[in-house]
C-alpha cells in the first residue's frame, strides 16, 4: 500500500555533515574485500568527493598525494592493491558513487521518493509516553492537557490558582524539576508492559514545549533529567530496555519552546523564530538524533510557522540519511509540509490511505497524567479494543499514550487497559498486524441516543456526547420551551460547525457557518425553541447565548420540555452512524471483526465467495457453517458455546 523505503541502512554509519556522511563505513566494508581491516576516514572523504567520471579516471598520483598528506599505512596498502587490482577498485569506486546518489536530498520530491518503511504500516500499535516536570503537579481542568501546565501559568488560567493554593505564591514552575524524583522508575518494567500490550514501537516525549530534556542536552543546561530531578538519562535507558524487547524506539520532540531565552513560543512574534531555530533547535535536534538514532520521530508544536521556517526538508533528509531505511517521521512540520505519517489526535479516525497514519490519543482526555480527571473520562478496555479495530480497518493504527506518575509508575488503570488490549491481540493479532484495508472498511449501523440537557454549552474536543456516539460526524437536535420578558433579544451560537436556531417556528439563525447571531422580538411568556447541530470533525464545541437591553449576555438555561412541564431541560437527541463490523485483509484471508457479538448469525454484505471457503472464529477450532443469500454472506454462529468464545469486546471471523 505504501512505497517501501529505498534508503540504504546507515544505522551504524558515522554521522557526518553534508553529502559525504556514511561513506567511511562503506569504504571500510569494501576494503574488507581487499583484505584490509579498516581504512582511514580520509579515504572515504576522498572517494565521496569524486564524480562518477573522476572515479573512472582516478589514478595513482591522487592516492600518492593522499599518502603524503596523511602518512596512513592503510592508504599505502590500498595504493598497492589498486596498482595490482585496478579493475576491482574502479568497480568499488562506482559503487560508492551510486550510494552517494542514493542519499535523500533536502527536497520534498527526494524525501517522498524514498517513501515509508513497510514495518510501520504493519505495526498498527505504538505506545506514547508523556512524562516530565509537568508530571509533578499532574493537574489540568477536567478536559485539559496536563502536559500544558506551564502554558496555563502563562495564560493565568485555573492552574495558576491551583499552584498558588498548593505550593505558594512564590513557587515557580522550575521548582517542580527537583521534585521529579522518578524514584520507582524501572525502564525494563515499562518495556515489558509495552511488549505485553501488543505494541510494536514506543514514542517517548524527549522534550515537550517546556524545553525540559530527558537526556543530557548541552543546549539545556540544568534543565535536563541528568542534571536535575531524576538524575538519569531517561532517553538512553528506555531506548536500551525497549530495544531488548524487540520493539522499535522513537522520540517525540517539540520544535518550539515556551521558556526559551531566544524565542518564547506564544509570546514572541512567530516570524522572529529564525534565530532560535538556527542556534538552538537544529543543533539540539541533531544532538538527540545522533546520540540515540530513534527509528520513529514525532515532531510537534509546528502550527504557528511553516515548513520552510522549521527547515523541514533539511532536517527530514538529514534524519533519514543518519538513521537509515527503517526511519520514519510524522507530518507535523508546519504549513506546506508534504511528507510524514498522519497523526489525527483524539478522532474517530480518518480514511485517507495516501500515507501511513496512526491516531494519537490518551486513555483519558490528557496525555500527561491529570490527577483531576474523573474516571468516566477513561476509555474502558472494551471501548479501547473496538476503537482500535475501527482505526485499523481504515488503514491506520494507534499510538496509545500512557501518563506515568512523577515517581515513575504507570497508573494501574492504564496498565490494565494495555494488558487487556494485549490479551485480545494474542488471540486476534493475525487480523491486525500486517493487514491492509479491504475495499470496504465497515458495515455501518445507525445509533440514536436520547437524554435531557439543561443547557447547550458543550466542549467535545476529545470526546463525544455519549460513549455510543462517534467523536466526529454526529448530529444533535434539542427541543424545548423557555420563558422570557417582552424584549428584543440577540441570540448567538458559538461553534465552528453548522447549527440552526428556530424559535416559535421561525428561523433566527439559519447556518452558523455564515452568521452566528440573530435577533427576534419576543412577547412575555413561553416560547418553543429548536436547535440543530451537525458536527463535522475535530473541535466539537457549541454554546447558545442570549442577551437584550435588559439582559446581560449569558448561556441560555431553565428550559422545559413542554409548556406544562417543570424546568427539566431540553429534550436532546444525538445520532450518528457507527461501524458494526470492521474488515481487514491479510495475505490469503479476509477478516470480519464484529463489534457486537452475533448471537445467531453474522450477516455481511459481501460479494459471493468461493463455494469451498472456510469460516472460523479466531481462538476457536470449529468450522462455522455459512450460506450466501440475497447478496449477503450469512455465517451461522448458533452452534458456538460459551467455552468456544475466548475474546471480549470484538470477535474476529476469518474467511479463507
Amino acid at each position: 500500500m505504501f512505497q517501501d523505503s529505498r534508503q540504504p541502512d546507515m544505522r551504524k554509519t558515522q554521522v557526518l555533515d553534508g553529502p559525504k556522511g556514511g561513506f567511511v563505513d562503506v569504504i571500510e566494508g569494501a576494503a574488507a574485500i581487499f583484505g584490509l581491516a579498516a581504512v582511514d576516514a580520509e579515504v572515504g572523504l576522498f572517494v565521496a568527493k569524486q564524480s562518477r567520471e573522476e572515479l573512472i579516471d582516478v589514478h595513482t598520483a591522487k592516492l600518492e598525494n593522499l599518502v603524503q598528506k596523511t602518512k596512513s599505512r592503510k592508504i599505502v596498502l590500498l595504493l598497492h592493491i589498486m596498482k595490482v587490482q585496478k579493475t576491482i577498485f574502479l568497480i568499488a569506486a562506482l559503487l560508492f558513487s551510486n550510494l552517494l546518489s542514493a542519499q535523500v536530498q533536502p527536497t520534498w520530491e527526494s524525501i517522498n521518493e524514498r517513501g515509508y518503511p513497510q514495518w510501520f504500516s504493519d505495526a498498527k500499535l505504538g505506545i506514547f509516553i508523556h512524562w516530565g516536570v509537568y508530571s509533578v503537579p499532574a493537574y489540568a481542568s477536567l478536559e485539559g492537557y496536563a502536559e500544558w501546565y506551564y502554558r496555563g501559568l502563562m495564560a493565568n488560567d485555573d492552574r495558576k490558582d491551583f499552584q498558588e493554593r498548593i505550593y505558594g505564591k512564590d513557587f515557580k514552575y522550575e521548582d517542580f524539576a527537583p521534585m521529579w524524583k522518578a524514584e520507582l522508575w524501572n525502564p525494563e518494567e515499562w518495556a515489558e508492559l509495552f511488549k505485553k500490550s501488543g505494541a510494536k514501537y514506543v514514542l517517548l516525549v524527549s522534550k515537550h514545549h517546556d524545553g525540559f530534556c530527558l537526556w543530557p542536552s548541552q543546549y539545556a543546561p540544568k534543565w535536563n533529567s541528568v542534571e536535575v530531578g531524576p538524575h538519569r538519562d531517561i532517553c538512553g535507558e528506555l531506548t536500551d530496555a525497549v530495544c531488548k524487547q524487540g520493539l522499535k524506539m522513537g522520540f517525540y520532540y517539540s520544535l518550539p519552546e515556551w521558556k526559551s531565552d531566544i524565542h518564547r513560543w506564544y509570546v514572541d512574534p512567530d516570524d522572529q523564530i529564525g534565530t532560535y531555530v538556527d542556534t538552538h533547535m537544529i543543533p539540539q535536534f541533531k544532538e538527540l538524533i545522533t546520540r540515540y538514532k530513534p527509528t520513529v520521530l514525532f515532531t510537534d508544536g509546528e502550527w504557528r510557522n511553516n515548513a520552510e521556517q522549521w527547515h523541514a526538508t533539511e532536517l527530514i533528509s538529514w534524519y533519514y540519511n543518519t538513521v537509515g531505511k527503517d526511519a520514519i517521521v510524522n507530518d507535523r512540520w508546519g504549513d506546506g509540509q508534504q511528507h510524514g505519517f498522519r497523526t489525527p489526535e483524539y478522532s474517530a479516525g480518518i480514511t485517507l490511505t495516501d500515507r501511513p497514519w496512526a491516531e494519537c490519543r490518551g486513555l483519558g482526555r490528557s496525555f500527561g497524567l491529570n490527577r483531576n480527571e474523573p474516571l468516566e473520562n477513561y476509555m474502558t478496555s472494551d471501548e479501547l479494543i473496538r476503537h482500535f479495530c475501527v482505526l485499523v480497518a481504515a488503514g491506520g493504527g494507534m499510538t496509545l499514550n500512557v501518563g506515568p506518575a512523577a515517581d515513575g509508575k504507570i497508573p494501574l488503570l492504564q496498565q490494565e487497559r494495555l494488558l487487556d488490549l494485549g490479551k485480545w491481540l494474542d488471540i486476534n493479532g493475525e487480523a491486525i498486524y500486517g493487514t491492509r484495508p479491504y475495499k470496504k472498511f465497515y458495515e455501518m449501523k445507525p445509533v440514536n441516543v436520547m437524554r435531557n440537557d439543561s443547557e447547550i454549552n458543550f466542549d467535545w474536543k476529545r470526546n463525544a456526547p455519549d460513549p455510543a456516539i462517534s467523536c466526529d460526524h454526529f448530529q444533535a437536535h434539542w427541543l424545548g420551551v423557555f420563558s422570557c420578558e417582552k424584549d428584543k433579544y440577540t441570540f448567538e451560537i458559538q461553534t465552528d460547525d453548522k447549527a440552526t436556531l428556530i424559535i416559535d417556528g421561525k428561523t433566527v439563525i439559519e447556518d452558523t457557518r455564515r452568521a452566528k447571531t440573530g435577533k427576534m422580538k419576543l412577547d412575555a411568556g413561553q416560547h418553543s425553541i429548536e436547535v440543530f447541530y451537525e458536527e463535522d470533525e475535530l473541535e466539537a464545541t457549541i454554546a447558545l447565548y442570549w442577551s437584550s437591553k435588559n439582559l446581560e449576555k449569558q448561556v441560555m438555561k431553565d428550559f422545559q420540555m413542554g409548556p406544562m412541564l417543570p424546568a427539566m431541560g431540553l429534550k436532546a437527541t444525538y445520532t450518528c452512524e457507527q461501524p458494526s463490523v470492521c474488515y481487514t485483509q491479510g495475505k490469503d484471508a479476509l477478516y470480519a471483526i464484529a463489534l457486537d457479538y452475533p448471537e445467531d448469525q453474522l450477516a455481511l454484505n459481501l460479494d459471493k465467495p468461493a463455494d469451498n471457503m472456510k469460516v472460523t472464529l479466531l481462538g476457536c477450532p470449529k468450522t462455522l457453517p455459512w450460506k450466501y443469500k440475497d447478496g449477503q454472506l450469512l455465517i451461522d454462529t448458533g452452534g458456538l458455546k460459551h467455552s468456544d468464545i475466548r475474546s471480549t469486546a470484538a470477535w474476529v471471523f476469518k474467511m479463507k
